[in-house]
């Protein structure tokens, strides 16, 4: 069951959060971050012809992702730009503004399968950043749900997958309930907040599909979005 979950979270993480992204596009944005890129494949597929894409991620990951790029022949956009960041030495403005980033313009940070890895003060001051931005920015992420919450399966759901990642080598150390996630967003200076649990997910994404894909009862993650 954590299995198939997950893999239905992590899509329709990416779903829920490209639809903002696209009603961020449509109110003029030209501006997305891809905080923790990855091997994210938005900038490959960028639909927006107006759109700047920044990927920001830690430098070595962002040089292997480039060599797997090349190797497979696959040409750079040209609005995309790369951001390598290593917090011990460089703020997140610091890294944007070498790239080009406009400050003074209203940006969109797409930030997925981050925030449960981080410290509390990591998290906070990745929001004081997005916060001061101008009005009409935001930011879509997903996050873990306090443990101590959870029903006895979700416990047992979330115990088994907490020993994966640990044993991968990235532990959780970030967990929040509902309530203290709008703290942290409004306390940052975010003015509109939403939130969506598993059943409202399974509203918007997943009602009357054939194969009966959805998320389970066991709810060990939210989405947000916040805006500016």
């Amino acid at each position: 069951m954590v299995g198939r979950d997950l893999r239905a979270f992590m899509a329709v993480r990416s779903r829920y959060m490209e639809d903002q992204l696209a009603a961020f596009v449509e109110r003029g944005g030209e501006q997305y971050v891809v905080l923790g890129a990855g091997l994210d494949t938005f900038a490959y597929r960028n639909p927006f012809a107006g759109l700047r894409v920044f990927e920001v991620d830690f430098p070595a990951t962002q040089e292997w992702k480039r060599a797997l790029l090349a190797e497979a022949e696959i040409a750079l956009p040209e609005r995309l730009r790369f951001v390598p960041l290593d917090f011990e030495h460089q703020t997140l403005a610091e890294g944007l503004a070498e790239a080009g980033f406009d400050r003074d313009a209203a940006a969109f940070f797409g930030w997925l399968g981050v925030v449960p890895y981080l410290t509390l003060t990591a998290f906070r001051a990745t929001l004081g950043v997005i916060a001061q931005l101008p009005a009409g920015s935001g930011v879509s992420f997903d996050y873990a749900v306090a443990p101590e919450t959870l029903s006895e399966v979700g416990r047992k759901a979330f115990d088994a997958l907490a020993g994966r990642v640990a044993a991968a080598g990235e532990p959780f150390q970030l967990f929040f309930t509902q309530e203290e996630m709008e703290a942290e967003l409004r306390r940052a200076g975010f003015q509109r907040v939403e939130q969506l649990d598993s059943d409202r997910l399974n509203e918007l994404y997943f009602k009357d599909r054939a194969d009966g894909l959805k998320l389970s009862a066991v709810k060990l993650g939210m989405l947000a979005t916040a805006w500016v």
